[in-house]
C-alpha cells in the first residue's frame, strides 16, 4: 500500500521539472527521508543536479551536495525511469501563448509521459499553476486512458506550489501547503505525503478545482493591488504629491488595509502570468473578468510610463531621450536574485531603445542575458560609468552589491522605480522616485 510506504519513507518519489517550484521540492523530499529522482529535459540541469551543483537560489549548497552524495537524489533525461515511482510531482512551466492564452503544453506532455509508466497505487500531483479544471478535465483522461481508474487504481490531486524567490523566511520546507484531490482517498494519500516533508500546516479544500483557486486568487489579489497603487501613483504624481509618503501615512492604520508599492510593472513567473488563467477559464463560463483585465492593462502600461518620466525630466534639464546615456540598475525582475523571467525592467529597456537612448545594464546578480536574439553581458558598477551617465534609472530593489552612496554623490540624475534609496535613509537634489 502506498500510505505504508509513505509512512516508512520506501516510496520512490519522481518530480518532473527541475526548476524554482521542482528542484527546491526534491529537496526537501530527499532530505525528509525519501528516494527521489528529478526529471527535466534540459541536459544541463541534469547533469548539475548529479554532480551537486546548485544553480537555484532558494536550494541550499550543501543540501544539495550531501543529499546527492548520500544517494537520496539523483537527476535523469530518461522518463522511462518513472516506471519505478510510487510519487509523481509535476513542477513544470504554465505559460501563456502570444495571444496571452493558457498554454498547457508542458503539463500535457508530462501528463502523458507519466500515463505511459502509470501502475496501480500511483500518487500523481500537479504543482503547476493554473486555472481550475485542469487537473480534472486535462489531465484525468489522459491518465485513464490507460485503462486505470482514478480513485481506485491511482490516485491524483492538485497542490499549488508557493515558491517565492529570495524569500528568506518562508521556504518549500516552511510554507503552508494547500491539497485538494480527485475523491477522498487521492486527497488522503496526498495529505499524508506533504505531512511527512513539510514543517507547515497541510490544508485540505474538498477539490482539485478549488485549490486551482486558491492559487489564483493568491496572485490575482497581488495582481489587481499593485494594479491599484500603481494609477494611483500616476495620479499622485500628477497633482504633485508623492506616493510614498502616502503609502507610509495609509499604512499607519491598524486595520482594514495593507501596504502594495508602485514599480515598473510586474515581473516573475506567476504574478504577470496566473490571472490570464483565470480570465480564460471564466470566458467558457461566459463571464468576462473586467478587473483582472483592466489591472493587467494598468501594469503593463507602467515600462512606458517610467519612461515617458525620465523624457519629461530630460527636457527639464535641457536634454532628450535621443542620445542620452542611460545606466539600469537592475534587469532582474525582484531584488537580489538572478531570475528574468518576465522582468519588466526588459519592458523599459526596451521603450528606452526605442526613442533611441543608449542603455547600458548594471546587475550583479545577472552577467549575461538575451535580448532581441544576441546575448548581452552587463557591466560593472564604476564611478566613471555613473559620471558620464545622464540618466541612472533604478528598476531592481537590489539591497546587496550595490554601492548607493556613491551613485548618489557622482550622478546627474536619478529617476528611483522602486524607492530604494529613500528606504535607506538617502535623499538629494538629484533623486526622483516613481
Amino acid at each position: 500500500m502506498l500510505k505504508e510506504r509513505i509512512l516508512d519513507k520506501s516510496a520512490l518519489i519522481g518530480v518532473i521539472g527541475l526548476g524554482y517550484v521542482g528542484l527546491p521540492l526534491a529537496v526537501e523530499k530527499a532530505k525528509a527521508g525519501y528516494q527521489v529522482i528529478g526529471f527535466d529535459i534540459q541536459e544541463s540541469k541534469v547533469q548539475m543536479v548529479n554532480e551537486g551543483h546548485n544553480y537555484i537560489g532558494d536550494v541550499v549548497n550543501a543540501d544539495l551536495e550531501k543529499i546527492v552524495s548520500d544517494g537520496h537524489l539523483r537527476a535523469t533525461a530518461d522518463f522511462d525511469e518513472l516506471t519505478g515511482c510510487d510519487v509523481i510531482a509535476i513542477c513544470v512551466p504554465t505559460p501563456l501563448d502570444v495571444f496571452k492564452q493558457p498554454d498547457l503544453t508542458y503539463v500535457i506532455n508530462s501528463t502523458e509521459n507519466v500515463a505511459k509508466r502509470l501502475h496501480k497505487d500511483m500518487l500523481v500531483v500537479l504543482e503547476s499553476t493554473t486555472y481550475p479544471g485542469t487537473t480534472e478535465d486535462v489531465m484525468k483522461p489522459i491518465l485513464e486512458e490507460t485503462g486505470l481508474i482514478c480513485g481506485k487504481d491511482f490516485y491524483l490531486a492538485f497542490s499549488p506550489e508557493r515558491v517565492d524567490p529570495g524569500n528568506l523566511r518562508f521556504k518549500t520546507k516552511n510554507t503552508p501547503k494547500v491539497v485538494g484531490g480527485v475523491g477522498p482517498e487521492s486527497t488522503e494519500v496526498a495529505k499524508l505525503l506533504y505531512e511527512s516533508v513539510l514543517d507547515a500546516e497541510v490544508f485540505v479544500v474538498s477539490s482539485p478545482k478549488e485549490a486551482e483557486m486558491t492559487k489564483i486568487l493568491e496572485n490575482t489579489f497581488r495582481i489587481v493591488n499593485i494594479a491599484l497603487i500603481n494609477e494611483m501613483a500616476v495620479v499622485a504624481d500628477k497633482m504633485g504629491i508623492n506616493i510614498w509618503d502616502v503609502i507610509n501615512a495609509a499604512s499607519t492604520k491598524p486595520f482594514g488595509y495593507m501596504p502594495f508599492f508602485p514599480g515598473p510593472g510586474v515581473g516573475g513567473h506567476c504574478i504577470p502570468i496566473d490571472p490570464f488563467y483565470l480570465t480564460y477559464i471564466a470566458r467558457k463560463y461566459d463571464y468576462h473578468t473586467r478587473l483582472i483585465e483592466l489591472s493587467g492593462e494598468i501594469n503593463d502600461s507602467m515600462p512606458e510610463y517610467v519612461v515617458t518620466r525620465i523624457m519629461k525630466a530630460l527636457n527639464e534639464r535641457g536634454k532628450c531621450m535621443n542620445g542620452a546615456k542611460v545606466v539600469m540598475l537592475g534587469i532582474a525582475y525582484k531584488e537580489d536574485i538572478e531570475d528574468m523571467r518576465e522582468s519588466p525592467a526588459l519592458k523599459v529597456l526596451e521603450h528606452l531603445e526605442k526613442n533611441h537612448a543608449h542603455v547600458t545594464v548594471v546587475d550583479p546578480y545577472v552577467p549575461e542575458f538575451m535580448w532581441e536574439g544576441k546575448t548581452v553581458k552587463t557591466v560593472n558598477l564604476t564611478e566613471d560609468l555613473i559620471i558620464g551617465s545622464d540618466v541612472v534609472l533604478i528598476t531592481t530593489a537590489h539591497k546587496k552589491l550595490i554601492n548607493y552612496p556613491m551613485i548618489v554623490k557622482n550622478a546627474k540624475y536619478i529617476f528611483d522605480a522602486k524607492n530604494v534609496l529613500k528606504k535607506m535613509g538617502i535623499t538629494a537634489i538629484n533623486i526622483e522616485a516613481l
